[in-house]
């Protein structure tokens, strides 16, 4: 029986970066990933090939609507539906490739099979061909994430009742394609679909889009994304969805308590994901669960047993795949007696629709529920030379500031280059620097950035000079 200092289970962002943290700490490491691709739910299912096709249908988006105006005339433009998720499967390819080659340099024993605990210190590995291999390990870290969640009365199918997994599997452009949940995942699906020519329509229970993120970033993006073509349905319950062979229904009740239904190629539940802990064995261990189904963790993510720690979707807190990563590094590092530190209010969140939104940081819904008094400085893309030039002058910039001190509260984005920006903030947060230092830093001209500095301006107290 083979022992190793450290075992991780899962190949995820975390998986795999507390993996290699361990190894380049010196300790002899051991991943296990059921699957036969390391990466996990991001890398294979979820962020990466999402991304490759938000990218790929923005620049066919771009070509029919905004090339004309830039001067670049064509004619016969077409979609390859096939060339287009083949794409995707190209950079997902290179991405696990890459991990694999990671795992070779960092001389990391990589086990094929599902991971089962049979005490605190062995581990039993099942493999495809039912083989198994027993494991012991001084320490473990459970990093096996989460899998799409779904609401009473919805049974996921998999063939017209699907989750994104199975969106991003599909072959041909869907007519129609209702989506349950207008959160991060819902809203890049509609965006991916919809620029291809599919009807989409969202069905989301709260008030507003991307409810956990500040409601003008919401209400913004769905005025955007109903101006290209979503239709957007706002406090929707919806209760039950039926296949019907070559379509699905999708059953709910308005705001009003009137009875309504939806009839589309698809149903695409995105309402959000839960931890997955399913066949882990941990019922064999002193690891305990919390009431939602998430494994219990102290302060430095260590479970009840003192040598298991856990990171990732399957402790809870924000489903994040830098999230994950921060927390692997976090504990790989305490056990190496080392006292790094993650402050979760610094950790930033992005949806990479177009215009991309990004935050970091408290929301003004936040800041008024604790009643804490704060400063808002708010300056538009619209007013930006580069964003002009770039024919990209949706949204804003909104930075919340302490009134006193200056201190950033926080800082909410939603256009272009978003999702770069935004690690700006994250740094002006994490040091406690103040509005006005971040407003009279030099910004290069033109750039996007530029919003930012102007934002900071007028949260500092202080008038824009472009406005």
């Amino acid at each position: 029986m083979e022992t190793f200092d450290i075992t991780v289970i899962g190949s995820g962002p975390g998986g795999y970066v507390a993996a290699i943290r361990s190894a380049q700490l010196g300790y002899k490491t051991a991943i296990i990933e059921k699957y036969n691709t390391l990466g996990g739910t991001c890398t294979n299912v979820g962020c990466i090939p999402t991304k490759a096709l938000l990218d790929s249908t923005h620049h066919y988006a771009d070509a029919l609507s905004s090339f004309g105006t830039h001067g670049i005339e064509y004619s016969d433009l077409r979609l390859n539906v096939e060339q287009l998720f083949k794409r995707k499967s190209e950079v997902v390819a290179k991405n696990t490739q890459g991990l694999d080659f990671l795992m070779r340099k960092n001389k990391i024993t990589v086990f094929q099979g599902s991971g089962s605990f049979v005490n605190n210190e062995t581990l039993k590995i099942v493999h495809d061909d039912q083989a198994e291999t027993v494991i012991n390990s001084d320490k473990f870290i459970i990093a096996t994430g989460s899998k799409p969640a779904t609401i009473p009365g919805i049974t996921i199918d998999k063939k017209r009742i699907i989750t994104s997994t199975e969106a991003l599997e599909l072959q041909k452009k869907p007519d129609s394609i209702v989506i349950i949940g207008g959160g991060v995942i819902g809203v890049e699906m509609a965006s991916i679909f919809n620029r291809i020519g599919t009807k989409v329509t969202i069905l989301e229970y709260a008030d507003n889009l991307i409810a956990t993120m500040d409601s003008e970033l919401g209400k913004a993006l769905s005025k955007i994304l109903t101006k290209e073509g979503v239709e957007i349905k706002l406090q929707q319950a919806v209760y039950k969805a039926e296949n019907h062979g070559n379509t699905a229904k999708v059953f709910f009740k308005n705001k009003q308590g009137e009875e309504q239904e939806l009839t589309a190629d698809y149903i695409l539940v995105a309402v959000g994901r839960k931890p997955y802990v399913t066949g882990l064995g941990l019922e064999n261990t002193s690891v305990e669960l919390n009431n939602n189904g998430t494994v219990k963790v102290d302060e430095l993510l260590q479970t009840s047993a003192p040598n298991i720690y856990a990171i990732g979707d399957v402790v809870g807190g924000a489903m994040l795949a830098h999230k994950a990563e921060e927390e692997a590094v976090f504990v790989v590092e305490r056990i190496n007696g080392q006292k790094p530190h993650i402050n979760y209010d610094r950790i930033p969140s992005v949806v990479y629709t177009w215009p991309e939104v990004a935050s970091v940081g408290s929301t003004e819904e936040q800041l008024k529920k604790q009643g804490v008094e704060y400063n808002v400085g708010t300056f538009p893309f619209a007013v930006n030379a580069r964003a002009r030039a770039g024919m990209e002058t949706e949204g804003f910039v909104k930075v919340l500031s302490d009134p006193k001190y200056g201190e950033l509260l926080g800082v909410h984005i939603i256009g272009a280059r978003a999702a770069d920006l935004i690690a700006q903030a994250v740094v002006g947060l994490e040091y406690e620097v103040t509005a006005n230092d971040m407003a009279t830093m030099s910004y290069a001209h033109p750039t996007y950035s530029e919003v930012m500095k102007e934002a900071y301006t007028i949260a500092s107290g202080r008038p824009s000079l472009n406005i």
